[in-house]
This record gives C-alpha cells, structure tokens and sequence, in this order.
C-alpha cells in the first residue's frame, strides 16, 4: 500500500533549490528569543516546511547554541530514526553527511533548503540524528490500536482533524484513524530519539514541522512528566495562529498557494 502524503509533505515535495538561495541571513532578534527560552533540557523548534525564513531561523539556532557551547544533539524530522552523524569529522563532506542520514534525492526534503543547517551542527562537530518514524514500521503503526490511547479524546480528535485537512478531505474516512496512529508515531519516535540525546547541562534542538512540535497533541506529549522542555514555533504569517508554543517566531506570509493540487492527481480528482 502506497501511503499518501500529507500537505506539509507536498509542500515539502514542491520546494526547490531556489528557496535556499532566497533564505534571509540570521533573524534579528534570535539571540533575544533564544535567551527568554533558555536553560532548557530541550528546544522544540517548529517550521512552515516552504518559509525559507524557518531554516534560516534554524541555523541561526544552531549556530548560537554551538557558539554558546550549549547544543547536544540536533534532531530532525527530515530524517529516519536509527540515522545519524556520530562519527563524523566536522571537515565531513555533504555526500558523507548526507549517506550517514540516509539523505537521498527521493526523501521529499530538498538538500538545499536543510543542507545548510545540518552541516553548521556537523561543521561545529555537534551531532545531528534523524527521529522520525521509518516508512518501514508505518504499516505496523497504522494497526497499532494502543496509539488511539496517547491522546484524550478530545486531543486524538484534533489529530484526526489535521489528518482530514493536511490530506486535503480526499482520505477515505476509514484510513483516518489508521493515519493518525502514524503521526502519534512519528511525534513518539522524535520524542524517543530527542531523549536518547540529553547530556546534563546542554540543550537538544529538535527540528520539524510546527504540527509535530505543538505542545498539546505533538511530541511534547510522549515526554516524560517534568521533561524540561520549550517550544519555539516558526509562523509565517497567519498561518498556524494559536498554536501553543512558549514563544511564537513570526516571519512574512506566504503568497497562496495550492498544495492540494499533486494530492488532488494522486486521488484522479
């Protein structure tokens, strides 16, 4: 079974080169934010996946945390749990990078657009690993009944509603529930590798979209009760408004655009 995509991962599919090239220099301010959200065990950092401002927010991050002598670990959606750079020297290449995280052309994350805040954790010798959930274990999380469990019901209905929307209403209702238990698994397996990346005194950054970070239904949920933690959400425009987030990271809206439109092909809508 070919799982479809989510919205947040179309856009990511239509990104292009281009939008690295267009990324703003480090946000002003950054230091100032990251100073009101520090000490903290870790740093949930969420994006709009097409706002190059968000990756550039990102290195920012990683930069003044490296800077600092405070950054652990990074951990991204953009790549597999059980993927990671341990072992690599901060002279690695971008072909080196990109084998150990298993980084190929076909992920549906541009090289491009997040290349550049990998390599300046690698090139500042702080590992980067990959905490999403392996397309392999997907089928085994959709039939994974005891995921319905993790949220309230009132939370798990919220995560069925973004399932609904980030598939554009075109999912057959009987796959929504199935669907979701992926996405709890995802935020689990980032939580999972998050924590696997605590050191006493430094901050793990976590980075993915704004969805998987948010503190009531993402991976702030599968932390263990008292994990210091904050949340920083990226937010272009309106888009996300009333997330919750210890602090909120605005940068210009978007022009619109359709992502539905490849989902809309994918259904022969």
């Amino acid at each position: 079974m070919k799982l479809p995509l989510s919205a947040t991962r179309v856009a990511a599919l239509l990104l292009t080169a281009g939008l690295a090239a267009c990324a703003s220099p480090a946000p002003a301010g950054s230091d100032a934010v990251l100073d009101r959200l520090l000490p903290t065990r870790a740093l949930l950092l969420g994006e709009q996946h097409d706002a190059a401002e968000h990756q550039a927010l990102q290195k920012a991050t990683v930069e003044r945390l490296a800077q600092r002598g405070q950054l652990a670990a990074v951990v991204l959606e953009m790549a597999d749990h059980g993927r990671q750079t341990d072992g690599l020297p901060t002279t690695a290449s971008e072909v080196q990078v990109r084998d150990a995280l298993g980084w190929s052309d076909d992920t549906g994350w541009p090289w491009p657009t997040y290349g550049p805040v990998v390599m300046a954790a690698v090139r500042a010798g702080v590992p980067v690993a990959g905490g999403n959930l392996p397309r392999s274990a997907m089928r085994g999380a959709m039939q994974d009944t005891s995921l319905d469990a993790v949220l309230e019901p009132a939370g798990l209905e919220r995560q069925k509603e973004g399932i609904r929307e980030g598939h554009c209403g075109l999912l057959p209702e009987g796959q929504i529930a199935p669907m979701t238990r992926i996405q709890l698994a995802r935020d689990r397996a980032m939580a999972v590798t998050l924590q696997q990346r605590v050191r006493p005194g430094l901050t793990v950054l976590l980075i993915a979209g704004n969805g998987h970070v948010r503190q009531d239904i993402g991976v702030p949920r599968h932390l263990p009760a008292g994990f210091d933690h904050r949340v920083l959400v990226a937010r272009a425009g309106e888009a996300g408004a009333g997330l919750p987030a210890d602090a909120v990271w605005p940068t210009p809206a978007l022009p619109p655009q359709d992502y539905c439109a490849e989902l809309r092909q994918r259904f022969g809508r």
